[in-house]
């Protein structure tokens, strides 16, 4: 799954302040942060090559919602084995089943624990996309 260099992880939020945080977070952590801060941007990283090792995707996006992009995301097969990591604001039981039933592998709320996120993003570069039964 995981690149030979540094994982790529390709968060897109349109929270700069989150972007920068993270940044430094995940430099410090062996991976190489890819900032988009809307959804547009994330989908044109998503069209070049190599393709990011995970995604971080936020649900509240100024242009397309992260319901939205996660749908387009899940609807091409290229993507079948990208884990996609939701971190929101939105922590409502409903909102978290449905990003989890439209190929969310794992969901996060903000705020977050800085060990926390890290230690999913390595869980789902470890071990690759849940698998539904």
């Amino acid at each position: 799954m995981t690149s030979p260099t540094n994982p790529r992880i390709l968060v897109i939020d349109d929270d700069p302040a989150l972007q920068e945080m993270v940044a430094k977070l995940f430099s410090r952590a062996g991976l190489e942060p890819i900032p988009a801060l809307t959804a547009a941007e994330g989908a044109e990283v998503l069209r070049q090559k190599p393709l990011p090792d995970c995604v971080l995707l936020d649900l509240m996006l100024p242009d397309v919602s992260g319901m939205e992009l996660l749908r387009q995301i899940r609807s091409k097969t290229v993507f079948d084995a990208l884990p996609i990591i939701i971190l929101s604001a939105l922590a409502d039981p409903e909102t978290i089943r449905k990003g989890l039933e439209l190929g969310a592998d794992r969901y996060l709320t903000k705020p977050y624990l800085v060990n926390n996120l890290t230690r999913t993003v390595f869980e789902v570069l470890r071990d690759g996309r849940r698998q539904s039964s």
